[in-house]
């Protein structure tokens, strides 16, 4: 009787182990399923905001930021024609006929922020070229730095901010993106017109601020 007695303790306890030990496996598992997405989620490159659509504070920050000359905004072409059926302006290398509306609209959104204090810069791309000409009535010849910008589109544009001046580089949704990933936020396809601005204010840290679509412009809150 007691050895019986023995054997089934001896049982029970060899049982009450392993189960012991399928618990702490099945704890380690789900701490592993949750770590895992939050660790993934820490290291994800930050989202760009939107400063429209009622983001008051971003909106502010921003026009705070513009009346300072520490901004450097880059602004994507309007609608290419080679990517379109709508007819072209001038040159299938050009934007359509009926983006110069959009550019005169974006431009003038820039004139209500004030380009007494900017400096402007384009691409040599024909598209660029013409945006930035129904946009500001200005384009230069362009800039090479303003197409091959992978790797360096945040040096170049920090290298031609001027002190108190605010940069605005007409360019191509690829720079947007480099510059993006160069201050390890999410990159991507911003629409025909957006603006993507960035503050200098400190030069040796800038940071993104946000991202202004070219129909998104009437939603913007800048008191």
């Amino acid at each position: 009787m007691e050895l019986r007695l023995s054997l089934f303790g001896l049982k029970r306890s060899i049982d009450l182990s392993g189960l012991a030990r399928y618990r702490n496996t099945l704890v380690v598992l789900a701490a592993s399923l949750l770590v895992i997405p939050l660790t993934l989620w820490l290291l994800a490159p930050a989202s760009v905001p939107d400063l429209a659509h009622g983001n008051v504070a971003g909106a502010r920050a921003l026009a705070a930021g513009w009346a300072k000359g520490d901004m450097i905004v880059l602004v994507r072409h309007v609608e290419r024609c080679d990517h379109s059926k709508a007819p072209c302006l001038a040159g299938n290398d050009g934007i359509t006929d009926r983006s110069r509306s959009v550019a005169v609209g974006v431009g003038a959104q820039f004139e209500h922020l004030g380009l007494d204090q900017a400096d402007i810069y384009n691409s040599p791309m024909l598209r660029t070229v013409q945006t930035a000409g129904y946009m500001f009535n200005k384009a230069g010849t362009g800039e090479d730095w303003l197409i091959s910008c992978k790797g360096r589109m945040l040096q170049q544009a920090l290298a031609h901010k001027v002190a108190g001046r605010n940069l605005i580089l007409v360019t191509h949704s690829e720079c947007m993106a480099q510059l993006e990933k160069d201050l390890k936020a999410s990159t991507s396809t911003p629409g025909y017109g957006a603006s993507l601005f960035i503050s200098a204010a400190t030069p040796t840290a800038p940071k993104i601020l946000g991202l202004i679509e070219a129909s998104d412009w009437r939603s913007v809150t800048i008191e």
